[in-house]
């Protein structure tokens, strides 16, 4: 979690210092010439977490003009500079800040004051338990809407195609078939059910030389269009070495923040289990089949191939999904 502190005193900038040994990131003082508000709009952006080491008002203020939405926003926390007390500002479950405010008083002895309704009164917060489960939220809006349930005392059902570990909280019906509130899957569902999306799929490419960032983001929008992955689903892309300079293929990972996995025709012939053969490609790679051997290696030990290539503009691609094992646990005990 790339944290950043901004201290106003002396002494604020004697705990933020300490904060940062424990925690570790970025302390700086606000003054000549750092200014408050050119500091917040570089790191709002950019930072997992902002820590304002002073009043609660201050903070407000500094980071209204750059508040957008809980699924992006950082974690915002206020220290008082004595140290006394931790506020979660922003994004309190998603973005962690409920969590660093918990830290910070442990670092330094503080209360921490939390303030969100489902921590408040003991309730299991679905949106915490999505972030700890390495998941995405695909529709944050029907968030209020479970928790408002599980506050009510209504029953929310939750459906996950891989086993849940653990007793599922209070309020929590697992099912497996049928009308859900809550679904865990790497694809899209109905607007009625709050959706979240764990990062395990992996994009295996091929392609010709000199395949353009359009046309694979054409292929990409075909593929997600037949099987209706997700793209908050992909934690990664793969393909063959023969591919690494590929500009095209490079910037269209860029552009989502993908790392690219290399490996060689030796390497993905050793990929275990069936797959599409074309001697076509083999004549030219060396391995008769590069997008759904490559997305299978980068799965990893247990990875399996959920998508089998699809084929249009010079382009091949198919996915593989990682191991999954998600559990009931959603904060700290």
């Amino acid at each position: 979690m790339k944290l950043c502190y901004l201290a106003f005193t002396g002494r604020g900038m004697a705990l933020a210092e300490t904060l940062a040994a424990e925690l570790d990131g970025e302390v700086m003082r606000c003054g000549q010439p750092l200014k408050l508000d050119a500091w917040t709009a570089a790191r709002f952006p950019e930072a997992d977490g902002l820590v304002f080491v002073g009043a609660v008002g201050i903070a407000v203020r500094a980071i209204a003009p750059h508040v957008r939405s809980k699924t992006s926003d950082p974690a915002v926390v206020a220290v008082d500079e004595c140290g006394r007390f931790a506020v979660p500002l922003l994004s309190g479950h998603l973005g962690g800040a409920n969590d660093l405010a918990r830290k910070i008083a442990k670092a330094c002895g503080a209360v921490p004051v939390i303030t969100t309704a489902t921590d408040a009164n003991g309730v299991f917060a679905v949106d915490e338990w999505a972030k700890r489960q390495n998941c995405t939220v695909a529709n944050a809006e029907r968030i209020k809407l479970v928790s408002g349930a599980l506050l009510a005392g209504k029953p929310v059902r939750v459906r996950s195609p891989w086993p849940i570990a653990g007793e599922p909280p209070a309020g929590i019906i697992p099912v497996e078939n049928g009308p859900c509130d809550v679904a865990l899957d790497v694809c899209g569902g109905t607007e009625e059910t709050l959706r979240l999306v764990p990062k395990v799929a992996v994009l295996g490419v091929g392609c010709r030389r000199g395949i353009s960032c359009e046309a694979l983001e054409a292929a990409f929008a075909a593929l997600r269009q037949r099987t209706g992955l997700a793209e908050s689903a992909i934690c990664a892309a793969a393909t063959i070495d023969l591919k690494k300079d590929e500009t095209g293929l490079l910037e269209f990972c860029e552009r989502r923040g993908w790392p690219l996995r290399i490996y060689t025709a030796a390497e993905l012939q050793t990929a275990q289990g069936a797959f599409t053969a074309s001697e076509f490609v083999t004549s030219v790679t060396g391995v008769d089949n590069v997008c759904e051997r490559a997305a299978v290696l980068a799965a990893g030990d247990g990875g399996t191939l959920r998508w089998k290539k699809q084929a249009g503009g010079g382009v091949t691609m198919a996915a593989a999904l990682r191991p999954f094992a998600p559990t009931w646990r959603w904060q700290d005990e």
